[in-house]
């Protein structure tokens, strides 16, 4: 009681009260400072912490603390605890980075000495049959039944399974590849090429953006996850009936030499080539296909500006020589042009006389009405919009009719119907127009029956070849189209679904019937959405039945209205993954699909379903700027769209090993400029 009075009247005579140490309480007043002035000891109460607080629960702190100066008090206190937090983190981020780099050093110097020793390889077993392979098939060729590498230790679990044979080290075969299981087949990649390469960025190394270093990976440090081999080498033909590849390699002596490699299933996966469309003088054209491709184009480039810069080259002469002229609106064509665009803003700017940069001209020739007619009409406009500006000229609505080795002759129709003949001079001319059959994939095409199309191999829903012996051979990427004809399994279709065999499909066995068009095309599904709306448009006279003239219209008109699916590296990849999971599965259930007797065809429907493609976007750069077709959305602009872009392809990258190559392109670009060295 005591307590709790002598503290309200100390808050009531606007006095200060202090409380020190949870238990201690000294009171202050003007009474007691003149207590202390006459000599007396300043008293001093002591109260429980619990009464304390009962007793200034009832009084508002303002009238408790009264007034004070602890904020001016405290002002620099609390600067000196933010300059103290402030030396701290710092001393723990430099403490942090300079531990961080002694570990990588550490980190580097162990690896170094743990790589840098002596290795010894004594009694390595080689198979007879390795050294001195058997002849047979219809040449009388050898025939590699072993390989030098299949008797060593970490090989012997794989010599005795299905042999699987890859024809093509691309984007469909990797994605084979990764998808396989150590150790379910003996694996053997056919490549003409040692090397993965990262096609969508060719033209960012065409002008050096990139390294060439940067787009590609070992195939045989791909191949080794699996324990297969590479074979350095060209498909030239295929004999089914014996399950024989014939390939051709080149001797030590430069000599052409031709062998079997016999196989229980095979992949062909070899691409495509550039169409010529029967334009005359393409020899004198540049092709974007390859890693060559890319250094050819760069070192012709860079031959064109030298020559440019020098002082006896004659005005017309120079503009010839800076003319670049890209043949296609395609993807392909309209990233070499925004590069060469980029390469002349960013770089010959700075380092070559400024004139040859005024003179530079870039032109793209197509035969469309727009560039990039595959995407959406609005990143169309919008990269037509983009070129304009920066002054490249798009020739839409023309075709090439002749390349020479110093113009370009190309034709483009008028209003009165007429075609009216144009020349551009030039010293570089890019021939990015289509894709067509890679000879391989042609002998192939032409062994096999009903093998019609023009520019790859017709494969079923599950990727088979049509017309091969069934479940032995596959072809992927752009070797390969999925078939949309619907009409030719008009009978089987009719036969399977006429449950009264009556020769007609009522509304019901129309049901199921479109359920198993959809198993043999899946890409039909996006047609037979509306059931009944079919049934009954085609249904010409009203019996509530569809005869077989009725269902061939109607299988007719929706096979033509089926897209093919693109030739693009999304699509060779996903195809890759498919399959590669399909053998998987094949693989492990051998046993128990030999068990019941299921064999050729049912075997891949046993353990997969049809493919389905996935369309995951397109993209584009056109120049410091990017584009997206994702579908329904379209994203297009300026810097955050071209980091976005490289993000993308970032990731899409098949090791991290080129991940950290190409980020560091990217900084070296952004720093330094592109490398304007001719090699």
């Amino acid at each position: 009681m005591f307590a709790s009075r002598l503290a309200r009247q100390a808050c009531l005579a606007n006095l200060r009260v202090t409380y020190q140490n949870n238990v201690r309480v000294q009171v202050h007043s003007l009474h007691l400072q003149r207590c202390s002035a006459a000599g007396l000891q300043k008293p001093t109460v002591y109260i429980p912490r619990h009464r304390l607080a009962k007793a200034f629960s009832t009084t508002p702190r303002r009238a408790i603390e009264g007034p004070s100066t602890s904020s001016t008090l405290e002002a620099p206190k609390r600067v000196w605890q933010q300059l103290r937090t402030f030396t701290r983190y710092t001393f723990y981020f430099v403490g942090s980075a300079a531990v961080g780099l002694i570990v990588l050093t550490a980190t580097i110097f162990l690896h170094d000495a743990f790589t840098y020793t002596e290795k010894h390889i004594e009694g390595v077993p080689v198979a007879p049959l390795a050294l001195r392979p058997e002849r047979g098939g219809p040449k009388n060729l050898p025939i590699t039944k072993a390989y030098l590498g299949d008797l060593e230790e970490e090989n012997k679990d794989v010599k005795n399974k299905p042999h699987l044979v890859i024809v093509g080290g691309g984007w469909g075969a990797v994605g084979v590849l990764d998808s396989l299981h150590p150790g379910d087949y003996h694996v053997t990649v056919v490549s003409l090429e040692t090397f993965n390469t990262f096609t969508p960025l060719l033209p960012s190394a065409a002008v050096g953006t990139v390294s060439v270093r940067s787009l590609i990976e070992p195939l045989r440090k791909i191949i080794a996850r699996v324990k297969g081999h590479l074979v350095n080498a060209k498909a030239v033909d295929l004999v089914m009936s014996e399950r024989l590849l014939e390939v051709e390699t080149l001797s030590a002596q430069g000599i052409r030499e031709h062998f079997y490699i016999p196989y229980d299933k095979l992949i062909i996966a070899v691409g495509s080539v550039s169409a010529t469309r029967g334009v005359q003088g393409l020899e004198h054209c540049y092709q974007l296909k390859t890693i060559g491709d890319a250094q050819r184009i760069r070192q012709r480039i860079l031959d064109n500006f030298e020559l440019a810069s020098l002082p006896t080259t004659s005005p017309e002469e120079r503009r010839r020589l800076l003319s670049f002229v890209v043949c296609g609106g395609g993807p392909t064509g309209v990233e070499t042009a925004a590069e060469i665009y980029d390469l002349c803003q960013e770089d010959i700017i700075n380092y070559y006389p400024k004139l040859l940069r005024e003179e530079v001209s870039i032109h793209v020739i197509q035969s469309r009405e727009h560039i990039l007619n595959t995407y959406s009409e609005a990143i169309s406009r919008y990269a037509e919009q983009k070129f304009d500006r920066a002054g490249v000229e798009l020739i839409t609505s023309a075709r090439v009719s002749g390349v020479h080795p110093d113009h370009v002759v190309y034709t483009k129709k008028q209003k009165d119907g007429t075609l009216e003949a144009h020349e551009i001079p030039t010293n570089f001319v890019l021939w990015s127009t289509g894709i067509a059959m890679n000879p391989f994939v042609k002998r192939v095409s032409d062994l096999l029956p009903n093998q019609v199309h023009k520019k790859a191999i017709e494969v079923d829903a599950h990727l088979r070849v049509k017309g091969s012996p069934t479940g032995e051979v596959y072809a992927i990427g752009d070797a390969a189209t999925l078939e949309t004809a619907i009409v030719p399994h008009l009978l089987d279709l009719v036969d399977e679904c006429d449950k009264n065999k009556d020769g007609k499909i009522d509304f019901e066995e129309w049901g199921i019937m479109v359920n198993r068009i959809k198993q043999k095309i899946p890409m039909a599904e996006s047609q037979l959405q509306k059931v009944r709306e079919l049934f009954e448009i085609y249904d010409s006279d009203l019996d509530n039945s569809l005869s077989l003239n009725e269902l061939a219209v109607l299988l007719q008109e929706i096979g033509n209205k089926i897209t093919a699916l693109p030739a693009t590296a999304q699509v060779a990849a996903q195809q890759g993954k498919y399959l590669g999971k399909k053998l998987r599965r094949l693989a492990r259930r051998r046993e128990t699909l030999e068990a019941n007797e299921i064999v050729g065809p049912g075997a891949d429907e046993a353990v997969s379903s049809p493919f389905r493609y996935f369309h995951l976007g397109s993209l584009a750069y056109i120049g410091n700027a990017a584009v997206f077709d994702l579908g329904r959305f379209s994203f297009m602009g300026g810097l955050a769209a071209m980091y976005a872009w490289r993000s993308v392809y970032w990731s899409e990258q098949v090791s991290s090993r080129t991940r950290a190559l190409l980020m560091i392109d990217w900084i070296v670009r952004g720093v330094w400029g592109r490398d304007l060295s001719r090699l």
